[in-house]
């Protein structure tokens, strides 16, 4: 910002906080310019978030407007806010890429399960069919039947951790039976 726009700035941000809604918005309009050109050359690329940064700032310029006094400077103000903004964004694209992959390729379908399948399937109904009667009932309640642990607990009068406790043996004794270990399933 040039000392001729800071002036123009300070102008007319008092003249808003003095109800002038045009030159309101003739500030906005500069700011936005301004704050655009800031950011772009802080990022040194094309970054995505560039008119968020801008949209943010210009809220926050918004809400903390009547901060801003005539005896100080405008850019030193409003290039903090401006600031303020980016690093917030920085920091928002950060934790994001932390916790999200891009991919250019869809993963693999899994393997069908039928006749073609690594899966035994009738090795599966066996080790089902050896449960105890409760545990197969809640695990093909569950896995099969895709029903909620509330809706088997009301049904088989037992309490929803109860129902959980019983699935999970379920699920270790299959494992056991099928020789399944950890690390694969």
């Amino acid at each position: 910002m040039t000392p001729t726009q800071e002036a123009l700035a300070g102008d007319l941000m008092r003249r808003a906080q003095e109800g002038d809604e045009a030159a309101y918005v003739e500030l906005l309009v500069l700011l936005t310019r301004e704050a655009r050109r800031y950011v772009r050359g802080k990022l040194r690329s094309e970054a995505l978030f560039v008119d968020d940064v801008v949209q943010e700032t210009l809220v926050s310029v918004h809400r903390a407007r009547h901060t801003w006094h005539g005896q100080r400077g405008f850019a030193p103000w409003f290039f903090a806010i401006v600031h303020s903004r980016l690093i917030d964004a920085i920091r928002r694209q950060q934790r994001r890429s932390a916790r999200e992959v891009g991919v250019d390729v869809l993963p693999d379908r899994p393997p069908p399960v039928g006749r073609d399948s690594p899966v035994d399937i009738e090795a599966v109904r066996r080790a089902l069919a050896a449960l105890p009667p409760r545990q197969r009932e809640v695990v093909e309640a569950i896995k099969l039947r895709d029903e909620s642990t509330r809706d088997i607990a009301g049904r088989l009068g037992m309490s929803v951790p109860a129902v959980k406790v019983t699935a999970h043996r379920g699920y270790l004794a299959l494992r056991r039976m099928l020789g399944v270990t950890r690390d694969q399933g």
